[in-house]
């Protein structure tokens, strides 16, 4: 996607014939991350400096939306470039108020601070992020991102529909994904600020709020057969500092296929965890993340690629990888998704299978030392992605069947594809990613 003549991005999807692909032809702000990595990758940062400049300058588009104002620092969900009546180019963003169920973004602007950081380890290109109006940015989205609220949590509280799973699917409350973006966005904020007296009291308090978050994620989001047993064995009601079960779980709502699905030597991260609430299910970029940015330990990473190894089938089968494991069915699809069409078991993000995944797939493996596995992953995309013409999802519990309304020619399918083999060919690329966060990790 060009406009004044410069590239500023790439389209979602490359419509065939006259086929229109609806908003596929806008630039999304998380699909171009992929695309942005393989730019870097082949020494093409141009574009992706243009790419973080023009999401910037499109925050002035924000408006008043149905008698209330969006957050200032919130950035753009997409922009599409067009004409207007004189025929000259014109950028229109998105913050959500078109976007299906009118959600704002939340995990774009955590995207847009992680990916500047990436842009300026890669490319040395420090200058980007001391410029006066990136500074600015960066305070307003640590200012927005660590306001006081009703909270006594270090995570993130978010609504259905923000991040990924921009639909209705029950991860409302401190979805993994979101929690894993906010680590990564805040460790990064604090290397990209200056530390002025403007800076200095936000940067300490991310600085804070990121320990304290990756502590919490290791504690309460770990599930493994042992934290299992602990659970199935929780009493309730528990009042005072000495409480074990801390966020009143009940027992009850360990779900069955859980017990004897989870290898004994292998564990995850949830979904998500809140007061009297734990979502088992398991959400495979959350968790992938998590490994990249350094939030889980070395133990906990390697136990997370042996429950990939040992329930294969279930998390990758045909195409690289499952995006949430497992569907949900029958009436908890009825009332969790609103009976969306598009969401029905082993589908879409109820359980569909996204090629776009193999890139986080893959340098999660290749940090873990895991090496057979990101092969494995990439010989099982190599036999069917590019002749099925990189569609946007699979279907069916195994990811055997091209999604019913998936797009074809989807950009961050095939640049989710072309990064995992850069990244196998040469794992230094891996520092783009490790470089996020400088702490060791602890057993």
């Amino acid at each position: 996607m060009t406009y004044g003549g410069e590239p500023v991005g790439t389209v979602a999807a490359i419509a065939e014939g006259s086929a229109e692909a609806e908003n596929y032809h806008d630039c999304f702000v998380r699909d171009f991350i992929p695309s942005a990595l393989v730019f870097l990758a082949d020494g093409e940062g141009d574009i992706v400096r243009n790419f973080l400049r023009t999401v910037l300058r499109l925050r002035s588009q924000h408006q008043r939306i149905h008698g209330h104002e969006i957050e200032p620092a919130v950035l753009p969900a997409s922009f599409r470039v067009g004409l207007d009546e004189q025929g000259q180019e014109r950028m229109r963003a998105d913050f959500g108020d078109h976007a299906i169920g009118r959600v704002a973004p939340v995990d774009a602007m955590m995207w847009w601070v992680i990916l500047l950081n990436i842009y300026c380890r890669a490319t040395g290109d420090k200058a980007l992020a001391l410029e006066p109006e990136v500074q600015r940015a960066l305070r307003g989205i640590l200012e927005l991102t660590l306001r006081e609220g009703f909270e006594v949590f270090p995570t993130l509280l978010v609504p259905d529909g923000s991040f990924m799973i921009d639909r209705r699917m029950g991860v409302y409350g401190h979805p993994l994904e979101i929690q894993s973006l906010f680590y990564g966005m805040l460790v990064s904020a604090v290397e990209l600020l200056r530390d002025t007296p403007e800076s200095h009291d936000i940067i300490a308090l991310a600085d804070k709020r990121a320990n304290m978050l990756r502590n919490y994620i290791q504690l309460f989001y770990w599930l493994d057969l042992e934290r299992l047993n602990e659970i199935h064995r929780y009493r309730t009601e528990e009042f005072g500092t000495g409480s074990v079960n801390m966020l009143n779980i009940y027992p009850e709502s360990i779900p069955e296929w859980i017990v004897d699905w989870l290898p004994a030597r292998a564990g995850f991260l949830v979904g998500n965890l809140g007061p009297g609430r734990m979502d088992f299910r398991f959400f495979a970029l959350g968790n992938l993340l998590a490994v990249i940015f350094g939030i889980t330990s070395q133990r906990e990473a390697q136990g997370i690629m042996r429950l990939y190894q040992d329930r294969w089938e279930d998390l990758v089968g045909n195409m690289p990888a499952k995006l949430v494991y497992p569907a949900v069915v029958g009436k908890e699809w009825m009332f969790m998704t609103g009976s969306d069409p598009k969401n029905v078991p082993w589908s879409y993000h109820n359980g569909g299978n996204w090629p776009v995944l193999i890139w986080a797939f893959v340098a999660a493996a290749m940090k873990t030392g895991r090496g057979d596995l990101a092969q494995l992953a990439l010989d099982v995309a190599d036999h069917g992605l590019p002749q099925a013409n990189f569609p946007e999802y699979y279907d069916g519990r195994a990811g055997n069947l091209i999604g019913r309304r998936a797009h074809l020619r989807q950009v961050w399918s095939a640049a989710g594809y072309i990064l995992g083999h850069k990244i196998v060919e040469d794992d230094k690329l891996l520092d783009m990613f490790c470089a996020v966060d400088q702490r060791e990790l602890a057993d």
